[in-house]
């Protein structure tokens, strides 16, 4: 490992959309420089590269990487390491997959798409950025859910995947200390995907159940990330909510 640039590097799976871009583009705004980690989103995350750079040349990079192949996630966190000549600082496993399970239609393939594309992903880029991260005394944060305390109906795979998160967190930060801390962000509802994951119904039963009386947002997370990556260095194996106290009531 190399000499490198003063400025911290982050590497942000997911990132190309939605709470991943916010939370890259959060970083960049705080100082870092960031890797943008994209599968299919080719275009978005090209887009918000050629935006960072043009706030800062040079501190950008779109990489695109299948998590669900081990090998993928290992050619990730090398070519992240490398653009900065052996330098990373931290890692944000935002990748994730989300859809429907009912019981009775589950089958391998839903389970390994949601498995895989959360717990598995996080585990083997988690993996692989560790020695990076003990030569920088960087930080791991994990994105989970607050539904992983009260599931979502037909939701059990996703659910199960994203508490599977949890346990790595604790674990990892067990196993990783005293050098790299590792924390969880826990996003409750936020702005609603493009997809027509939910019914009408059903947001207007969740946004009416949060006390903070509004749906989260990416800078919501995107602060809380940055928190638990440099706000506090005496955290570590922690869960934060971010979900506007929805978990303190029931619905």
């Amino acid at each position: 490992m190399t000499d490198s640039p003063s400025r911290p590097v982050a590497l942000v799976t997911g990132a190309a959309r939605r709470i991943g871009a916010a939370i890259a583009s959060h970083l960049h705004a705080c100082g870092y420089d960031v890797i943008v980690h994209y599968r299919r989103s080719a275009h978005d995350a090209e887009r918000l590269v050629e935006r960072l750079n043009a706030d800062r040349p040079g501190s950008a990079l779109a990489a695109a990487a299948d998590l669900a192949d081990p090998a993928g996630c290992e050619a990730l966190v090398e070519r992240a390491a490398a653009w900065r000549g052996g330098r990373l600082d931290a890692l944000v496993n935002n990748a994730s997959s989300f859809r429907r399970t009912p019981l009775g239609t589950i089958d391998d393939a839903a389970w390994h798409e949601l498995v895989d594309g959360n717990l598995k992903a996080a585990l083997f880029c988690s993996q692989a950025a560790a020695p990076w991260l003990r030569a920088s005394g960087g930080a791991i944060v994990n994105l989970c859910d607050v539904h992983t305390e009260r599931p979502l109906r037909e939701f059990s795979v996703y659910s199960a995947a994203k508490a599977g998160i949890v346990a790595l967190t604790r674990a990892l930060a067990l196993e990783l200390a005293p050098a790299v801390r590792v924390n969880a962000v826990s996003p409750g509802s936020l702005d609603w995907p493009e997809e027509g994951i939910f019914t009408d119904a059903e947001r207007a039963a969740t946004e009416a159940a949060i006390p903070l009386a509004r749906l989260g947002n990416g800078r919501d997370i995107a602060q809380a990330v940055e928190f638990l990556l440099r706000g506090n260095r005496y955290v570590t194996g922690h869960v934060l909510a971010v979900d506007g106290g929805a978990s303190l009531v029931s619905r």
